[in-house]
């Protein structure tokens, strides 16, 4: 019985969420501006694999070249994957989706209050928790319908450009959607705690988009100043020069009736006699600490921010390589596209973020409505 009273509450919010024409005008404008970035997207995954299909075409006509001139023995194009199309999505998500989220539930309990129906709404056999958890049930499920609307049109627009994603990618693209819907999640869950603690809707929204201005913007700022300050004086480099770069001397002569051509190199000699330089040897290593360290900090303070979380999340999904450069910048660059489950792996604290984030805020919201005064 309290699951159907929730069950209808939760109906008759979600009706009302996407019937609303503020509803209605802001996910036109996000599919719109998503669809546009989609058809960008398709146009540079096209030229790519042009290009890859092009560079296939010229190692089978001369194999031996293109192994030399790629960056490693045995060098293979890598053909490239239509996550890639996803990244431009990511931008508009974070915009257009947080406004969309914080359109959803910044009035959701105040308007209550401003009407003055809250009171007759807990006359009839419903309580309390049933109606706020209603509202964000029904908040959440409208959420859902846009995030599962975008991933339909931009699913229907890589079929129209006759492209087909394999099983991986099309688990990718799922898993990009429910990490994007948990960025709108975020939000929502601002908007809806605002809601609750203000007595008007104005006050509410004015309280949400401040507290998105610092989370967005400003706490990044923070967490580069704290870095800077918490990680202590830059290393100086050392007073003497750094080792020369090896010089090659070019020998040219005959052999077996053909010319030959040598490249020897005199100054290597002398750097392996001497080894590398201990003092700068030394700065090297103190300049990755460093900057790990600069790193860790600004990590553990973009933790609080939905938009840093989304974006390091959703680029493990959409350019596994780019995410697990960015995540180890000393590591060398991987030879392979990383599979989802190891670039995933690399970002479960941004990803655990975005979770615990929205249920702080959902449950501020459940303590004030519950304790709130009603007359």
């Amino acid at each position: 019985m309290a699951l159907d009273r929730l069950l209808n509450v939760a109906r008759k919010e979600f009706s009302d969420h996407i019937t609303s024409r503020r509803f209605v005008i802001i996910l036109g404008l996000l599919l719109v501006i998503s669809a546009i970035g989609m058809h960008s997207g398709i146009g540079s995954y096209n030229d790519r694999l042009e290009s890859y299909n092009q560079q296939l075409q010229h190692m089978e006509e001369s194999d031996v070249q293109i192994k030399v001139d790629g960056p490693y023995a045995g060098w293979m194009p890598e053909k490239p994957s239509i996550m890639l199309i996803f990244s431009a999505m990511m931008t508009y998500m974070t915009t257009l989706g947080a406004v969309l989220a914080i359109a959803i539930g910044f009035d959701l309990v105040s308007k209550e209050k401003e009407t003055r129906s809250l009171k007759s709404l807990l006359a009839h056999p419903v309580y309390r928790d049933e109606i706020i958890n209603g509202k964000a049930v029904g908040g959440i499920a409208a959420l859902g319908f846009a995030m599962a609307l975008a991933l339909a049109i931009s699913l229907a627009m890589l079929l129209l450009f006759s492209i087909v994603p394999t099983l991986e990618e099309f688990t990718a693209i799922l898993i990009f959607g429910v990490i994007s819907l948990g960025f709108l999640l975020a939000y929502f869950a601002i908007a809806l705690t605002m809601s609750t603690v203000s007595r008007e809707s104005g006050n509410a929204l004015i309280y949400t988009l401040v507290i998105f201005f610092a989370v967005s913007t400003l706490l990044p700022v923070l967490g580069a100043m704290a870095g800077d300050a918490l990680a202590g004086d830059r290393p100086e480099p050392p007073q003497t020069a750094p080792m020369p770069t090896p010089v090659g001397r070019t020998v040219t002569g005959t052999a077996s009736g053909g010319s030959f051509t040598s490249s020897v190199s005199q100054s290597v000699v002398h750097r392996v006699s001497e080894g590398p330089d201990p003092e700068w040897q030394q700065y090297e290593e103190d300049m990755k600490a460093y900057i790990e360290k600069r790193m860790l900090i600004n990590d553990v303070t973009n933790l609080l921010s939905p938009q840093t979380n989304y974006y390091k999340a959703a680029m493990a999904v959409t350019n596994p390589r780019m995410a697990l450069m960015v995540s180890s910048p000393y590591s060398p660059a991987p030879e392979e596209t990383p599979g989802l489950a190891e670039a995933l792996s690399q970002v479960w604290m941004n990803i655990a973020a975005l979770i615990v984030f929205p249920s702080v805020f959902f449950a501020a919201a459940y303590i004030k409505f519950m304790r709130m005064d009603i007359r």
